[in-house]
């Protein structure tokens, strides 16, 4: 699983920075999470192969999260993609793209599904056999959603030296890497945890947008692997997160901390402080294994 950071700075894009997306790579799949302005130029700057996305999710409806999505869906008009194109979003979401493909006479060439969300409760919301995606209901100015990623357990895994052992027949080994047992040599039936290895833990992502201090998220994102946390202020500036709903570092801090998380990645930043370092100086007193989200980052989960 690899996460690597587009944007993660709040409001305007400037010359150095820009606002929040990010892909998540993860069995198989690229996820495009939020997209905003200048989200297709990071993607070829980070020379990642994006038309392999085909599931994008939108956290919420202020520009800084969605204004790069109709750039990118019209690039791939022009670059003739055929395959299909899920967003997911909260409902508006479809008409805001589709209005503007409709006044360019633009429409796409390939198949635009659109998933509008408005459930205030956690959702599924995607699902295939190696990974699902709910949704973390957050307490912002409009409706916005986080998103929680997580694998599957894989099957286990066939263990060469084991088999070998046991004289098992190559026949066998796809019946045994389906969980069945296995027959030795001398006709002996071997277990199939005798055989096998276990497979590795699944690993989980989980993405808080913009929100104010929320506790009752904890319960969904416990003890993931990585969890993404806006933090637009720092402690000077928390008069400020009432009115915007937005967060402190120590809040998003707390929040790890209570839900036992193995690593916090602070992002969102108020363009108005000089230094990053400032919010990992005042996260980690709270919740030690902290980093800070830059444009072009990458994390390996």
């Amino acid at each position: 699983m690899r996460l690597t950071i587009l944007g993660c700075y709040s409001a305007t894009p400037r010359s150095l920075t820009n606002p929040t997306s990010q892909l998540l790579e993860i069995r198989n799949h690229m996820f495009l999470i939020d997209c905003g302005e200048g989200t297709q130029v990071q993607l070829r700057k980070q020379k990642l192969k994006f038309s392999r996305i085909k599931h994008v999710f939108i956290s919420h409806l202020h520009g800084d999260h969605f204004f790069g999505l109709p750039g990118l869906v019209s690039t791939f008009r022009l670059l003739g993609r055929e395959s299909e194109l899920h967003i997911y979003g909260p409902k508006g979401i479809k008409e805001a793209i589709t209005l503007l493909l409709k006044l360019g006479d633009s429409w796409t060439n390939y198949p635009l599904l659109f998933h509008e969300l408005n459930s205030k409760e956690s959702e599924l919301i995607f699902e295939d056999d190696k990974v699902s995606v709910r949704t973390i209901p957050l307490n912002h100015r409009v409706y916005t959603n986080g998103f929680l990623f997580e694998e599957k357990l894989a099957p286990r895994v066939l263990d060469v030296e084991a088999v070998a052992k046991y004289g098992i027949d190559k026949s066998e080994f796809r019946n045994i890497k389906n969980g069945k047992a296995g027959t030795a040599k001398s006709g002996e039936s071997i277990l199939n945890s005798d055989l096998t290895l276990d497979p590795p833990k699944p690993k989980s992502y989980a993405f808080c947008s913009d929100t104010a201090y929320k506790e009752d998220i904890v319960p969904l994102i416990k003890n993931v692997d990585l969890l993404y946390h806006e933090s637009t202020f720092l402690e000077t500036e928390e008069h400020l997160c009432a009115k915007t709903k937005h967060s402190t570092a120590s809040a998003a801090a707390r929040i790890a901390k209570m839900a036992r998380v193995d690593k916090l990645v602070l992002g969102h930043y108020s363009t108005r402080y000089k230094s990053l370092e400032l919010f990992k100086e005042e996260a980690q007193p709270i919740f030690s294994n902290v980093e800070l989200a830059e444009d072009g980052k990458v994390f390996e989960i």
